[in-house]
């Protein structure tokens, strides 16, 4: 560690997405526990920051901001903000992406030690941004899940995680919220079942029917309520797919924070629902999930342990990767998948969830 020995200092670049802010938490406690001197500092997008704020590793949360104005005012914006970026002084920034963004970024911060991953097939300049590259070895998928893609860089710094397994924290003012917003819209019982059956990408998605038919039936079988979570925009798909159902469900799609969703997820008895980044906040805060996976590779994405379970869509072609069958924005594996499946890996799971 005497690269690390004199740092106050540190900056770890996230851009990723929500998923991604998720699975980096081990790496930032394998940060803090090699460091513990160390400010530890986390730049994010805009909206992605709030999922942190309760982490112990972390000191200072910074937000990449969308700015709004002319050409000339979002110029000058982001010249402020790198000016503050650089006015922080970092001693070592960590990049964990492999965009171009994150590499100007640690350029532009001014830290004399940067690092982040060896990657060939991109500009040249991107690497020689950094005064560091590491090439961690490869490791089994299912190992550490995607955390690896961010653990890889640190454990060739000598940083080792307390746990691979992505965990985040909620503040007792979001959980009184959350208890309150539960209370309003009268969610009645001890266990229920929090459900996303939204994804940025609707390749990801299966038909509302299918969610229709597994709503009525954890409640019929059950007795089982189900509270939809989902974005500001999906509230009027989460509105029809309730308005369908026969099944005791409540719709808080676009009704809380990205905070309070952690709150509504450690809530929730179990969680089920595609591959979006509802699962990872879910598993991350101690909740079992069951998750359904088509096109997307699960042994990059799913929660480790024996609480998650997945549910994989038939096919010779699973995983393939697309982003839908045939250019169509829809996969044909998550369009055929029977609700049964679905039944069949839940019974598996009720029971234990629902005690």
């Amino acid at each position: 560690m005497t690269l690390f020995s004199n740092v106050k200092k540190i900056l770890v670049i996230q851009t990723g997405d929500v998923g991604d802010v998720v699975w980096m938490t081990p790496t930032l406690s394998a940060i803090k526990a090699a460091c513990p001197q160390v400010e530890l500092s986390i730049l994010l997008r805009e909206g992605s920051g709030a999922i942190l704020d309760a982490h112990p590793a972390v000191d200072k949360i910074i937000e990449i901001r969308k700015y709004q104005g002319s050409l000339w005012e979002r110029f000058l914006a982001q010249l402020r903000f790198l000016r503050d970026i650089r006015g922080e002084r970092f001693d070592v920034v960590i990049d964990l992406r492999a965009g171009d963004r994150g590499a100007i970024m640690a350029r532009l911060s001014g830290a004399p030690i940067r690092v982040a991953r060896y990657l060939k097939g991109l500009p040249f300049w991107r690497n020689y941004c950094f005064t560091h590259l590491v090439k961690p070895p490869l490791r089994e998928k299912v190992e550490t899940g995607a955390a690896e893609q961010s653990l890889g860089i640190v454990r060739e710094l000598g940083m080792d995680p307390p746990t691979t397994v992505p965990r985040l924290w909620v503040r007792e003012e979001v959980k009184k919220r959350v208890e309150e917003l539960l209370q309003k819209e009268r969610v009645a019982g001890n266990a229920w079942c929090s459900l996303n059956p939204f994804s940025r990408w609707s390749y990801k998605e299966l038909p509302y029917d299918r969610w229709v038919t597994i709503i009525d039936w954890l409640w019929e079988e059950f007795g089982t309520a189900t509270v939809l979570v989902g974005s500001e925009g999906e509230r009027k798909k989460g509105a029809d797919l309730a308005a369908a159902c026969s099944g005791r469900v409540y719709n808080l799609a676009g009704r809380t924070s990205l905070a309070e969703l952690a709150g509504i997820l450690s809530m929730s008895s179990l969680h089920i629902g595609v591959d979006s980044a509802a699962p990872h906040i879910a598993a991350a805060v101690g909740t079992r999930t069951v998750t359904i996976y088509g096109p997307s590779d699960w042994r990059d994405w799913a929660p480790p342990g024996e609480h998650h379970k997945v549910i994989v869509a038939d096919g010779d072609c699973v995983p393939c990767h697309r982003k839908g069958c045939d250019g169509s924005n829809m996969s044909r594996c998550l369009a055929t998948l029977p609700a049964e499946k679905i039944k069949e890996a839940l019974r598996s799971v009720l029971p234990r969830a629902l005690v």
